[in-house]
C-alpha cells in the first residue's frame, strides 16, 4: 500500500497516557481535553492481533470526523478538531498525523448503544434459537441478513476485559441511572435509546445513497462536566459497524462486507481457541482488509483517504 508505515503504539513525550485500549491511545491534554490517537491495531474476539492494518487508524479517525459533522444536528459530540494544524506544537509529529482527534473529556457510560437494522451476527443466532433478538420478538420465517421490520435497540455492557454482553432495556436503564447520579436516569436512558435509533436511521438513509447498507452499529455516549450528553469515541466506522454492499446484497447467507468481519471469518478457519495470544494475519488478509476499509471510506465520503 504505497509503502505507508503502520503505527501500532504511540508515545507523546511530556503528555500523560491515561489509557491504551484495543485500538486507541488516550492522552490527557488538560483537565477538560483529551487526545484520542487511533492506531493500526485491530482486535477480533476481544483479542488484539499482532498484525496491524495499514492506514486503519487514519481511516477510523477521518470517517468518525465525517460522521460527527454530519450528525451534529441530532446530538452534540465530543470532537473539537481532527485537523492537526489546529493542535498545539507537541502533537505535530508524523505518526500522529491523520489519526488524532482533540476531544472534550467526558465520563463515559459503561454501556454500548447497539442498533440493528438487519438480522446477522449474534442477533441471527439469537433469532434462530428463540425467535427474538435481545427480547425483541420478530416475525417467523426471517432469513439470515434479512432487513428487520424496524431497527431495534439492543444495548450491551461495555466490558473492560472479556466479552461485552447483551442486556435488556430495563438493565440498561438501571445502569444509566446508577451512573448518572443527579440526573433523571430513566429519562436519560429513554433519550439515549431514541437518539441511537435516530442516529442509525439518519446515517443508514445517507449510506444507502452511497451504495452501502449499515446492517448494525454501536454508539457510545458520555457526560461532560456540565452534564451535557455527548456522542463520543468512534462513529459508524468499519470497526463499530457492519457495512455491506447494497449492489450485491442478497439475504439468506452471510454478506460480503467492508468491515472487520472479513478478519473474523479468516480467524474462524484456524485452529485457535479465541484466547490470547492471537495468531498473526497473512499479509494478503491484512492488505485485503485495508482495501475494504478504504473502499468504505471512499463510498461514504465521496473521496479517497488523503495521503500525508
Amino acid at each position: 500500500m504505497n509503502g505507508v508505515s503502520t503505527v501500532s503504539e504511540t508515545l507523546i513525550p511530556g503528555i500523560e497516557l491515561v489509557h491504551r485500549g484495543k485500538v486507541r491511545d488516550v492522552y490527557k491534554v488538560t483537565n477538560e481535553q483529551y487526545l484520542l490517537v487511533a492506531t493500526d491495531r485491530i482486535s477480533a474476539f476481544d483479542c488484539i492481533l499482532p498484525t496491524p492494518i495499514e492506514r486503519k487508524g487514519e481511516l477510523l479517525t477521518q470517517l468518525s470526523a465525517f460522521w460527527f459533522k454530519k450528525l451534529r444536528g441530532i446530538n452534540e459530540n465530543h470532537l473539537i478538531t481532527a485537523d492537526m494544524s489546529e493542535m498545539s506544537a507537541e502533537f505535530q509529529v508524523p505518526e500522529l498525523r491523520g489519526r488524532s482527534m482533540l476531544v472534550r473529556r467526558t465520563r463515559v457510560f459503561p454501556v454500548e448503544c447497539v442498533v440493528r437494522g438487519y438480522l446477522e451476527g449474534s442477533g441471527w443466532k439469537d433469532y434462530q434459537a428463540t425467535g427474538a433478538v435481545c427480547g425483541h420478538k420478530l416475525p417467523a420465517g426471517l432469513k439470515q441478513c434479512d432487513k428487520l421490520p424496524e431497527p431495534i435497540f439492543t444495548p450491551a455492557t461495555k466490558a473492560t476485559t472479556g466479552h461485552d454482553e447483551n442486556i435488556t432495556e430495563s438493565q440498561f436503564s438501571e445502569i444509566v441511572s446508577s451512573f448518572a447520579v443527579g440526573v433523571d436516569g430513566k429519562h436519560l436512558a429513554k433519550y439515549l435509546r431514541e437518539a441511537s435509533l435516530t442516529l442509525y436511521k439518519t446515517a443508514s438513509e445517507f449510506a444507502a445513497t452511497r451504495g452501502i447498507i449499515i446492517a448494525d452499529t454501536k454508539f457510545e455516549f458520555g457526560l461532560d462536566e456540565d452534564f451535557n450528553l455527548l456522542l463520543i469515541d468512534e462513529v459508524l466506522t468499519p470497526d463499530s459497524s457492519r457495512f455491506w454492499s447494497a449492489e450485491s446484497y442478497e439475504p439468506g447467507h452471510a454478506q460480503a462486507s467492508f468491515d472487520k468481519q472479513f478478519v473474523r471469518e479468516y480467524l474462524e478457519t484456524l485452529d485457535w481457541n479465541k484466547q490470547p495470544p492471537a495468531p498473526p494475519l497473512p499479509q494478503e488478509i491484512a492488505a485485503a482488509t485495508t482495501r475494504r476499509y478504504l473502499e468504505a471510506f471512499r463510498l461514504l465520503t465521496g473521496k479517497g483517504l488523503a495521503e500525508d
